[in-house]
């Protein structure tokens, strides 16, 4: 790939929006980056990896944390940093890449190859997903989808100067009900390199 190019997909739960990164990923050859991030830090830094997961895009409780200039004592926080600088590593090697997730519009907005993607789905579309993929019953998978997304709307509007979610601050966003994975996977791969063709 002769250009970078950096693909930010942000998800609702239950979208597909994973299985979508994967399949671009695939389909472009490119890296794709999201939990496995927790993986390479956790060797990097020889830091256990279950250590690394109970932080990984969590809002910060603001009820048992502090801010001193530049300084903060919360481990929400910090460990969000560390992600946004290893993803920056990744983009100043000249890499290219998708990340989920993780705030990557707002990590790479000034960015000239950034492409940003918000994936969202009908709800009850989401719910099946859910109930199938984590085998719970619909009241289970209600409570889950609901405080995923919550706790995503909130990791995401702390780090970010807009709201997750918000059309107007996304390159594209997709209804993944409307076609599912493999055709919305398509219409991203044709936009994706289109405006490569215009970098």
């Amino acid at each position: 790939m002769d250009k970078q190019v950096i693909i930010s997909i942000s998800r609702e739960f239950g979208s597909q929006g994973h299985h979508i990164a994967n399949q671009i990923a695939k389909d472009m050859n490119l890296k794709l980056y999201d939990r496995n991030i927790l993986d390479m830090m956790a060797t990097e830094k020889n830091i256990k990896l279950e250590y690394l997961e109970k932080y990984d895009e969590r809002p910060k409780n603001v009820m048992l944390s502090r801010r001193v200039g530049k300084f903060s004592n919360s481990l929400e926080e910090v460990f969000a940093e560390l992600q946004f600088d290893f993803l920056r590593e990744k983009a100043e090697s000249g890499e290219s890449f998708i990340i989920v997730g993780r705030c990557g519009e707002t990590v790479f907005k000034d960015h000239d190859g950034l492409i940003s993607i918000f994936v969202t789905g009908d709800y009850e579309d989401k719910l099946r997903n859910v109930m199938e993929h984590f085998n719970l019953n619909e009241k289970q998978a209600m409570d889950k989808m609901s405080r995923h997304d919550k706790s995503r709307k909130r990791y995401h509007n702390y780090h970010s100067e807009f709201k997750w979610g918000d059309s107007r601050y996304y390159d594209l966003c997709i209804n993944s009900s409307k076609l599912g994975v493999e055709e919305t996977s398509q219409i991203l791969e044709r936009y994706i390199k289109l405006r490569m063709d215009k970098m």
